[in-house]
């Protein structure tokens, strides 16, 4: 009686290296084209070489942050529409950053799945270099990991990682903020990265047609729309007026990120009336039969991102932004009082 056991290989395990090798060399022409002179490092390395150029800072400061997707990509795989997930990746690791006033300069992602699928993988990091170029940024690493048993068969999830640069005297940390100061709105793309366990709830439990038209577009597409990038804007309006505070409006809508951005003895007030509620978000609202406080709490309900400047400057940064193709808003104002964001109805 033999007890000889039967071999096994790491491909009869779920992991195939020679799949990953070749999306590594499908991948290296878009990802060649976010890089600049400061990447130092071939693709494929097992560190990436990233040469910090400092002579336009007095006091150099690196700045980081690192978030995902969430459960958007759950929704991403169901319609196939997966660039948009890069974008949003990168989307909402930047646009965290540039409220601190950082330039970005370079992201890494990670990618796992169940089984590697080379064109499902190629099309997520299409959308991640996309988003690198919005940034202006390179994608100079990143990470694809096959995890069959962790990941059900055809999942995959998303991180990333980026690193921007400030000059200490320029950090925006909402420290000078003053009674009065304006708050200006950012139009979003739509729901950008937030909330997507509430709509991927109520799409199941109405049984929603995502092919239906709304406003001669499929429901679907509306949904999954790529989060906006602001970097570019945000950082030209940084060189032409002095801003005092941003805000990104992701997870927790505005309650929570609003108050990030103001010193204790201020309030924000918000009006709700400055704006219109975007189509998507009256679907939302209506389908999953929430009142405005719990979709402020959840969505960024048509504002993405807030800047606020002296009531002085309002008009021409909003113009700036609009100049930008980013519809701006006055929204509220900056009050004395117990820190907190107060949202008016009207």
């Amino acid at each position: 009686m033999s007890n000889q056991k039967s071999k096994i290989t790491y491909s009869d395990s779920g992991v195939d290296i020679g799949k990953a090798n070749d999306l590594i060399d499908e991948i290296k022409p878009m990802i060649k084209e976010t890089l600049n002179d400061d990447v130092l490092s071939n693709i494929g390395g097992f560190g990436a070489l990233f040469e910090l150029n400092t002579k336009d800072f007095e006091r150099p400061v690196l700045v980081s942050g690192t978030d995902g997707v969430g459960t958007k990509v759950k929704l991403a795989q169901q319609l196939d529409i997966l660039e948009g997930v890069g974008i949003d990746l990168v989307a909402m690791c930047v646009n965290d950053i540039i409220t601190s006033g950082a330039k970005p300069l370079f992201f890494l992602d990670y990618f796992a799945t169940s089984a590697l699928d080379n064109s499902q993988a190629k099309r997520i990091i299409k959308g991640i270099a996309d988003g690198c170029l919005q940034s202006e940024m390179a994608l100079i690493g990143g990470e694809t990991a096959e995890m069959p048993g962790v990941y059900q068969s055809g999942d995959f999830d998303l991180a990333g990682f980026c690193v921007g640069i400030v000059d200490y005297d320029k950090i925006i940390d909402g420290s000078n903020i003053s009674e009065g100061d304006a708050i200006i709105g950012l139009a979003s793309s739509g729901a950008h990265s937030n909330g997507y366990s509430l709509i991927r709830k109520l799409i199941e439990q109405n049984s929603v047609d995502l092919d239906q038209i709304q406003n001669g577009e499929k429901l679907g597409k509306q949904i999954i729309n790529p989060t906006t990038i602001y970097s570019r804007p945000v950082l030209s309006c940084l060189d032409n007026f002095e801003v005092k505070s941003m805000a990104h409006i992701t997870g927790g809508g505005f309650q929570d990120n609003i108050i990030r951005a103001i010193p204790k003895g201020f309030k924000a007030i918000i009006d709700t009336n400055c704006w219109n509620l975007p189509p998507v978000f009256q679907w939302i609202q209506k389908e999953a039969n929430i009142d405005s406080d719990e979709m402020l709490k959840t969505f960024n309900c048509g504002i993405g991102y807030v800047v606020i400047v002296r009531s002085n400057l309002k008009d021409a940064v909003i113009k700036h932004f609009q100049n930008a193709d980013i519809e701006a808003y006055d929204i509220g104002f900056i009050e004395s009082g117990e820190k907190s964001v107060i949202i008016n109805h009207g």
